[in-house]
Formats: structure tokens, C-alpha cells, sequence
């Protein structure tokens, strides 16, 4: 039966993985224009404001599309996601074309909807994964998003060609290529995903991961791993977003532009099976304390180096790769903490908060930008970063989760019990 169940688990990872490979792909391909058309068409004031309604609209889907998988399974909440970030694509098409700024704004949150299939996706991951592969599993599923987000802010070349051999407006041939992977997607997940993980998962405890053994289930260290994930994630977005415009006020070529967030994205996603593993074997705390350890590099190498290319280009390597650690850690606590009926409830209320938090960095990212510049916002934002380690250290206080070294150890002496 278990063998049964693994291969089972195997095949469901790998689909996914497929999912997140095509929405990578969309995703990547209008990140970095999202920026560039909206201070195009309201002003560097409101160039985050992209970001900003890529993230609410995450928000505004994550529980209605828990809410979906909990009725009718993963398969169908999946693929209405893809579905819509496609439609998304193409209002954000049309909305260029009229120079319409509001339509823009709801493209960009129909956008975001595909963050939020990807955000349910990686806990789908975890649905019937073994407590010592579940950081892993999960991580596999964030990983392979790095194919298609890394080639997508380098499709500008072929989004041209497209957008010019369609006659559309100037930037939004990449959209055309979101629009495609979004519905290959859409089919995947309906054709392949079989049997659904959640009614594989229907009536199965969710046993406690041993890397977690010291921390005591309840609202506290819930909120604290839905907090890391949410702040985390609001340092990232606020920075990302605003360093497209940065450059290109900066006289940088949408060349360098792309080349840079390509990178970012690559942090982001390459090495969340490091991370992941990592999480499993030490412990979840410890992996959000690196994460945060990276996410404050980066505030430093853009705090006292904005105006050199370089710096800013490994500032958003670290801050990809402090997100992925943030993350991928923090997911895996929130999927280790919560059992029962009220998994999925719990599971996108964190994706809810962790979009809003990111839609307010988005939103706060430009008049910060304005008013104090881009050294200025890494700063501010590197406050957020000062508030995670604080809790990281406080709960690991009185968990026991103190050093790696000691879950390493307690690890060690449950496997010599068996």
C-alpha cells in the first residue's frame, strides 16, 4: 500500500511540476513589463501598482479557490486558476491598446490569480507527501517554476515579433505568450492530474515532521510561520517591483532589465530543493532564519550600492534566493501545523495574507521610491526583515528549535531508536 501511495505521490509531483513549468513561463514573460507599462501609462508614482494588482488579485483567489478544492478536488481549483490568469493576460492586452489604466489594473490582478495556482499548488504537493519529504516535495513544485520564469523576461525578442506580426500594442507581445501557457496549463492539470492528491489525502492524519518534534502546535506558532512567509514575501515584492525603474531611469537597456530579474527569478527558484531538504533535515526556523539572513544581504548590497548595475543585479540574486529559503521553510511549517478539516481553510488564508502583504509592498514600493529613493526603499524594507529574525528567535527560544545542530542531533537519536 505504501509503495502504491509513493508512486501516486511521485506521478502528482510531476505534473505539477509540469503546471508550474508552463505557468513559470507566463509569468516570467510579463513580470518585467508589467512595471514598464504602467509608469508608461500613469507615471513612475504608480509603476508598482502592477505588482500591486498582480498580488491582490493573488489574495482575492486564494480562499475561493481552497474553498473550490475543497469541494470538488485539486484538479478543477487548478485549472479555473490557469483559466483565468489567461483571461488576464488578455484584458491586460486590450487595456494597453485603449491606454485604459483601470482595465490595465484588473488584467494584472487576473494575472495574479496564476500566483495564487501556484501558491496551491505547492501545499497540493504536500497532501499525501511523508512527513520526511515534505519540505522536499513542496520544494520540488516551487523549483520548477525556475525553467519558465527565468525564459520569460528573456522573451522580449520574440514578444516583439509577435506583437508585431499581430499589431499590437508596444510590450505586450509577451502577454500573447502567457496567454498560451496559461491554457496549456489549464489542460495539464484536467487531463493529468489523476487521481486528485486531495481525495487520495481525505481521512489521512498529517503526521508531524521530525525536523518540527520541539514546536508546539497552536495559533502562536501558526501565526508565526504565516508571518515569516507574509513579510518575507512583501520585502521581495516591494524590491523587485521597483528595481525595473530603477534601471531604466538609470539609463539601463530592458536587455540589462530582463537579464537581472531573469536571475532574481532564478534565486528564487533554483535552489528550493536545497531548501527544502534543508527544512526537513534541521528544521524549519532555522531555514527561515537563512532566508531572512539573505533577504538582509540584499537590503545591504542596495542600501549602499543602488547606483551600480552590479550590486543591484546580485542584490536581487539574494533577494530570490532569501524568498525561496522564507518560503519554502515556512510552507512546510504552515502544511506541518495544521491537520484535518480546516487544512485548506488554513492553507489559503496564508496565501491570502501572504498575497496582501506582498500587494502592499507593491503598492507602498513607488511613492517610497519617490520620496527616498531606491537605497531608501531597502532600507524601509529591510525593517520587515529585523521583525522576522526577532520572531524567529523568540519561537526557536521556547520550541527548542534552537541550533540545526540540535535537531540534527535529536534526528539522529530517533533513528537510532528505530
Amino acid at each position: 500500500m505504501m509503495e502504491g501511495m509513493t508512486h501516486q505521490q511521485s506521478s502528482i509531483v510531476r505534473t505539477l511540476v509540469a503546471g508550474q513549468v508552463l505557468a513559470g513561463l507566463g509569468q516570467g514573460a510579463t513580470l518585467a513589463m508589467g512595471a514598464v507599462i504602467a509608469a508608461e501609462m500613469a507615471g513612475d508614482a504608480f509603476s508598482g501598482a502592477a505588482a500591486t494588482a498582480s498580488t491582490l488579485g493573488a489574495a482575492v483567489a486564494a480562499i475561493p479557490l481552497a474553498r473550490l478544492a475543497n469541494r470538488l478536488g485539486r484538479r478543477p481549483a487548478l485549472a479555473v486558476g490557469a483559466a483565468t490568469a489567461a483571461t488576464g493576460s488578455v484584458l491586460t492586452v486590450v487595456a494597453a491598446g485603449l491606454g485604459f489604466f483601470p482595465l490595465l489594473l484588473l488584467g494584472f490582478a487576473g494575472l495574479g490569480v496564476g500566483t495564487a495556482v501556484g501558491l496551491q499548488a505547492r501545499f497540493a504537493a504536500t497532501d499525501i507527501a511523508t512527513p520526511e519529504r515534505r519540505g522536499r516535495d513542496l520544494s520540488l513544485v516551487v523549483w520548477s517554476t525556475t525553467f519558465g520564469a527565468v525564459a520569460g523576461p528573456n522573451l522580449f525578442g520574440p514578444g516583439v515579433i509577435i506583437q508585431n506580426a499581430l499589431a499590437l500594442p508596444d510590450h505586450t507581445g509577451s502577454f500573447v505568450i502567457a496567454i498560451v501557457a496559461q491554457l496549456s496549463a489549464m489542460v495539464l492539470y484536467l487531463i493529468t492530474l489523476r487521481p486528485d492528491p486531495l481525495t487520495l489525502a481525505r481521512a489521512r492524519p498529517v503526521e508531524r515532521a521530525a525536523a518540527d518534534a520541539g514546536i508546539v502546535r497552536g495559533r502562536a506558532a501558526l501565526a508565526f510561520a504565516i508571518g515569516s512567509i507574509a513579510l518575507s514575501h512583501a520585502v521581495m515584492v516591494a524590491i523587485m517591483s521597483m528595481t525595473p525603474v530603477h534601471l531604466t531611469n538609470h539609463g539601463a537597456s530592458l536587455t540589462l532589465v530582463g537579464f537581472t530579474i531573469s536571475l532574481h527569478v532564478a534565486g528564487m527558484f533554483a535552489l528550493s530543493p536545497v531548501f527544502g531538504w534543508a527544512s526537513d533535515r534541521w528544521g524549519r526556523i532555522p531555514l527561515i532564519l537563512v532566508g531572512q539572513a539573505l533577504l538582509g544581504a540584499a537590503v545591504f548590497a542596495i542600501g549602499f550600492g543602488a547606483e551600480n548595475e552590479t550590486a543591484v543585479l546580485v542584490a536581487l540574486i539574494l533577494l530570490g534566493l532569501g524568498w525561496s529559503a522564507a518560503t519554502v521553510s515556512g510552507s512546510a511549517l504552515v502544511s506541518d501545523l495544521v491537520t484535518g478539516a480546516t487544512r485548506l481553510k488554513v492553507q489559503g488564508r496564508s496565501d491570502t495574507i501572504m498575497s496582501l502583504a506582498g500587494a502592499v509592498g507593491g503598492a507602498s514600493a513607488g511613492p517610497i521610491l519617490v520620496l527616498a529613493g531606491y537605497s531608501g526603499l531597502a532600507w524601509v524594507m529591510g525593517s520587515l526583515v529585523l521583525v522576522v529574525v526577532i520572531a524567529c528567535l523568540v519561537v526557536a527560544r521556547t520550541s527548542g528549535q534552537r541550533t540545526p545542530e540540535a535537531t540534527a542531533s535529536s534526528i539522529a537519536n530517533r533513528d537510532q531508536s528505530r
